[in-house]
């Protein structure tokens, strides 16, 4: 058994009835190799990958009276039938009908007494395409973590491979084993404390001493902040990768200050039409990944930091220049900080008292003050991939809205594509192909501004 981390805990405490916790993968297969990919075909891909993939076969075990974080207990037993199961859409089979089955799917909570994920094999699309949809929870794998546990899980072994012998279930274990682990654990973690300490005093201390001047970014009351339900709106959509490394280049910015800019754009939109103005900056939290290793396929390995998008801009191209400007801040303040300060202090906070505050958080209507809307950049593979002998022509993937902000952006690149899915609350949008549509409307109109000719048009007058 293995005791959670302060990051994949923080995942798990999280979690309410509004706010499930999970990261959504969504591989679209090719015809051509998808009529040879079914249920029945995943779960014999899986059952042969299994053994190699341990965190699938986690289950949770809580710890005695919030002593500690939860424990994982391995190599528990996978019900295949449960976790990996078809579902057909209703007809046309369109994106739009895929979309909406995805977000009932994303409002569905995982079982924590099994193994927390679920994949999906979905077919009755229109093209004869199968689109392939993995629930995995955060606490188990954040999304770079999560995508390679998927992508090593259902690929085709080159021959069978057995089980090896000798690897057992963990047993349960009982209250008063728990509850020694528990002090053991804390003892080790009370030694490690002067070194957090001493790492976050030289923090502050760089913060200070540095020059420049730092203004507070303020998160003002947006559409996107309330009280979430129990209800998600899922829009996809896709531009062409060349193109957006043609309007960089342009540009002389990256696809990451591209894709904050995109954002500011959609967001300045639909806050005119929600809210009426839009006249100062909104704030971004973005996720930034602090092991990228290929092999990584559990855990939470991952900071935050606050980017003010420049909402309150009408020119794009002024957008993307304040994009930048406040990307490289951002992570300035990150660096000086220390990467790992947040999620370093994870790990010494009450269980009991976190549990406590994320359910305030999850009910409570007041702003919250701490972002308006999430933003994700992840660069994915240049070259398709496969899975159990199918080709992937497109890949998306999201993470859970938090409490009290209904809008998550993800752009995830893979080959040719820049691949963008939108998860957002229904009280925030009524349709979430409204802020897909616009964010493709701002990527037309940074491009026609650079100069460049995108292969991909969309209606900008």
């Amino acid at each position: 058994m293995q005791r959670l981390t302060g990051s994949d805990a923080m995942m798990l405490f999280s979690e309410a009835a509004n706010v499930p916790m999970h990261t959504v993968k969504v591989a679209i297969l090719e015809a051509p190799g998808a009529g040879e990919f079914s249920v029945q075909a995943a779960r014999r891909v899986v059952q042969q990958r299994l053994h190699r993939f341990e965190p699938l076969r986690r289950v949770l075990v809580d710890t005695p009276y919030g002593f500690h974080r939860p424990m994982w207990r391995e190599n528990c037993p996978v019900d295949l039938d449960y976790h990996v199961r078809p579902l057909r859409l209703p007809a046309p089979g369109g994106r739009r009908e895929l979309d909406d089955a995805i977000a009932k799917l994303i409002e569905q909570p995982l079982d924590r007494t099994r193994p927390l994920w679920e994949i999906y094999v979905i077919d009755g699309l229109a093209d004869g395409r199968l689109a392939v949809v993995t629930k995995i929870h955060h606490a188990l794998a954040d999304g770079v973590a999560s995508a390679n546990l998927l992508a090593g899980a259902l690929e085709k072994p080159d021959k069978p491979e057995g089980v090896p012998a000798g690897v057992e279930c963990d047993t349960h274990p009982s209250r008063t084993q728990l509850l020694w682990t528990a002090i053991r654990d804390h003892v080790r973690q009370i030694a490690e404390l002067p070194s957090l300490l001493r790492y976050t005093v030289a923090g502050i201390h760089r913060v200070t001493r540095s020059r420049r001047n730092r203004t507070a970014v303020k998160v003002p009351r947006a559409f996107t902040n309330h009280r979430l339900t129990t209800q998600r709106r899922f829009a996809t959509a896709g531009v062409p990768f060349a193109d957006a490394k043609q309007i960089t280049r342009e540009l002389g910015c990256t696809i990451n200050d591209l894709v904050l800019a995109m954002a500011a754009g959609a967001a300045r939109e639909l806050r005119l039409r929600y809210d009426g103005h839009s006249d100062a900056p909104l704030v971004a939290m973005v996720p930034v990944c602090l092991d990228a290793t290929p092999g990584r396929s559990a855990g939470n390995n991952f900071t935050q930091m606050a980017v003010a998008l420049p909402a309150d801009l009408d020119e794009p191209l002024h957008r993307v220049k304040r994009s930048h400007e406040a990307a490289v801040s951002a992570k300035q303040l990150h660096t000086l900080l220390g990467p790992e300060l947040l999620t370093r202090w994870f790990a010494y906070l009450p269980p009991l008292m976190v549990r406590k505050l994320s359910a305030l958080m999850a009910r409570t209507n007041a702003h919250l003050k701490m972002q308006n809307l999430v933003v994700s950049n992840v660069p994915g593979p240049r070259e398709r991939v496969h899975v159990a002998g199918a080709t992937i022509a497109e890949f998306y993937s999201v993470g859970p809205l938090v409490a009290g902000t209904g809008l998550n952006i993800t752009v995830w690149s893979y080959a040719d594509q820049m691949n963008i899915s939108v998860l957002a609350d229904a009280l925030t949008v009524s349709d979430a192909h409204e802020v897909t549509d616009e964010l493709l409307r701002q990527f037309a109109e940074i491009a026609s501004a650079a100069g460049v000719y995108a292969t991909y048009q969309a209606d900008v007058a």
